[in-house]
């Protein structure tokens, strides 16, 4: 993936899809390319594809080790709320040739495999309030 073309990429979807920020495309980007390169540490042989699912833990995972507590503020302030965000974001970066597809895919393949609050607030509460929510 060229930069430039990513760019371009990046201008075409939000001039027609202004409801995620740039930063969160350039973010699900490296959360792709962490999800694919932990994936190839225990299978050397496997496809670039990753399912719907890897890509969501991918992404969860790295945002905890990047962003710890601040996860949650900052998909707030990017626009992203829900797991089928980051599928609707997909398929965006798909529509535009940065991602590839296989036939099986789809954007149900993007339910809520987790509750953003689950996943990016409740880790950060202190124990008394985590057990009562």
């Amino acid at each position: 993936m060229q930069p430039m073309h990513f760019e371009q990429a990046l201008k075409n979807i939000i001039e027609r899809d202004q409801r995620f920020s740039p930063d969160a495309y350039l973010f699900l980007k490296q959360a792709l390319d962490h999800t694919v390169e932990e994936h190839t540490k225990t299978d050397p042989d496997m496809s670039q594809h990753v399912t719907a699912k890897e890509l969501l833990l991918g992404f969860k995972e790295l945002a905890l080790k990047e962003f710890g507590p601040m996860a949650s503020t900052l998909f707030s302030e990017w626009g992203l709320s829900q797991c089928s965000d980051i599928g609707d974001m997909v398929f965006n970066l798909i529509e535009e040739g940065m991602f590839g597809k296989q036939d099986s895919d789809k954007r149900s393949d993007f339910v809520e495999l987790y509750a953003f609050h689950d996943a990016f607030v409740a880790p950060y509460l202190p124990k008394s309030i985590s057990n009562k929510a």
